[in-house]
């Protein structure tokens, strides 16, 4: 695939390798906004490979800018699992490891990364944005 991003409001996204990334600008305090965003983006605008089977490797991190946003991350990761589904993979079901994340960053935003467990380094290998 190439690596031209897709955009449809405040979501783009990218495949390339057989890695998804998802990236919303902006952030609010309610995990229930980016359900229906991301999905909505992903019915209307997303062309990339039909999702597959096997386990995947999740990674969601909320960049702030200022105080951190009062937001659960647990609510914000099944609202973007909920979105993805159907689209990365099948079913949630599938995603054997994940990682929420808060930090600091230039602009708020959610990054979400996807790929296959077998392309994960588990033991230790270092975050990469």
């Amino acid at each position: 695939m190439d690596d031209d991003w897709t955009q449809h409001g405040k979501v783009r996204a990218r495949e390339s390798d057989g890695v998804v990334e998802v990236v919303v600008d902006g952030l609010t305090t309610q995990a229930k906004y980016y359900k229906p965003l991301i999905y909505e983006f992903f019915r209307k605008a997303w062309r990339g490979s039909r999702p597959t089977w096997g386990e995947f490797a999740v990674d969601i991190v909320m960049e702030y800018v200022g105080d951190p946003p009062w937001i659960d991350l647990d609510n914000l990761a099944k609202a973007i699992l909920d979105a993805i589904k159907g689209y990365a993979f099948h079913d949630d079901a599938q995603v054997a490891r994940l990682l929420v994340e808060r930090r600091a960053g230039e602009r708020e935003r959610i990054a979400v990364t996807v790929r296959k467990l077998s392309d994960v380094n588990l033991l230790g290998a270092p975050y990469q944005r």
